[in-house]
């Protein structure tokens, strides 16, 4: 199944190992994010991961980019991907116009790469339960404040079932079996 111009784009932050062990719940982050790669796939949706400072830091955790059929993945050194000029102008020449973001760290890459998707004209929407931080307070207070700032912030599982929209989409059945497995 290949996504129509207006389907959203899967945007994967900075989901390296070194970000990953650094958080008390890297599983729960690590498997919820399986799941939205794997719900992407099914969907036909496009998939970028971006990757802070890769070459000191080390690049995306490798089981998920093989979930993925045709990852991109962009090395970026600020912390927002829209934040430089190149990877900014990369987003626009692809002519999205909805972005769902998961990854590292809430507050910090996740926040600044919201707000400034949001000052570029994108919708935003949080899978909150793909999203990972070092305090769990630090993320609950970031999310507020950025669904103040107009962004959706859903679980996953609830944005994908949108997406199939009905039981008479081609991917349903492979998806109930995907939400099944990442219960």
């Amino acid at each position: 199944m290949t996504a129509s111009p207006a389907a959203p784009l899967l945007l994967c932050l900075d989901l390296q190992p070194v970000f990953l062990a650094a958080i008390s719940d890297s599983q729960r982050v690590h498997w919820r994010c399986s799941f939205a790669l794997e719900a992407a796939k099914g969907l036909g949706l496009p998939v970028v991961f971006t990757e802070q400072v890769p070459d000191k830091l080390g690049c995306t955790a490798e089981d998920l980019l093989a979930l993925c059929r045709e990852p991109e993945v962009l090395a970026k050194t600020a912390f927002s991907p829209f934040a430089e000029k190149k990877l900014a102008a990369h987003f626009r020449a692809k002519g999205l116009k909805h972005l769902l973001i998961c990854g590292l760290e809430t507050p910090i890459c996740v926040y600044q790469t919201a707000m400034d998707a949001l000052k570029a004209g994108y919708k935003v929407t949080l899978l909150a339960d793909c999203l990972g931080a070092r305090r769990a307070a630090d993320a609950t207070t970031v999310l507020a404040q950025l669904a103040h700032a107009g962004c959706n912030v859903l679980p996953a599982e609830t944005v994908f079932y949108a997406l199939v929209h009905e039981a008479s989409h081609p991917f349903f059945r492979d998806y109930t079996k995907l939400v099944k497995k990442y219960g």
